[in-house]
């Protein structure tokens, strides 16, 4: 799936690790008293994420469908949702349930704010602000705040 190719979402080979990413996710909202054990089991969930990043309670993710690479110093509102898996758009394939993983790149230093939605394959540039409940379907330059449905350009930001 990491690789782009088409997938089949319903597939029983994906059965462990969907639950795998509900145990650890029951783990990370269970540990809310220890921030080193959320850290860790944030780690263990993502791959990688920036040593400064953390995760606020039910934070929700899938299993490995696409690559969701997250900078140093980056906040989260709540509800914040990430899709990586796009459709296609044929008709016949639309309903099924392939789909196909399109990676998404957040900077360093970024704040997204709660209630906005991160569309696959979106690059978010360094140092910058998507504002709450905003949508994003076009990528995110470096130093700007972006708001909206879908985000627009609202202003730049001076470093």
């Amino acid at each position: 799936m990491i690789s782009g190719d088409l997938f089949h979402g319903g597939a029983p080979k994906l059965d462990s690790l969907r639950l795998k990413a509900i145990v650890l996710i029951h783990q990370m909202q269970s540990s809310y008293n220890d921030k080193e054990e959320r850290v860790r089991l944030t780690k263990e969930l993502l791959g990688t994420c920036g040593e400064t990043n953390y995760l606020e309670l039910y934070a929700y993710f899938d299993y490995d469908c696409g690559r969701v690479d997250i900078g140093n110093d980056v906040m989260f509102g709540p509800n914040v949702q990430i899709y990586t898996i796009s459709h296609p758009l044929e008709s016949h394939k639309s309903v099924s349930v392939l789909g196909f993983p399109r990676p998404i790149k957040i900077g360093d230093n970024v704040w997204i704010g709660g209630g906005a939605i991160i569309l696959p394959g979106i690059t978010i540039g360094n140092n910058s602000v998507v504002a709450a409940g905003s949508i994003v379907t076009k990528d995110v330059p470096e130093n700007v705040v972006v708001a909206g449905n879908p985000a627009k350009f609202m202003k730049k930001i001076d470093k």
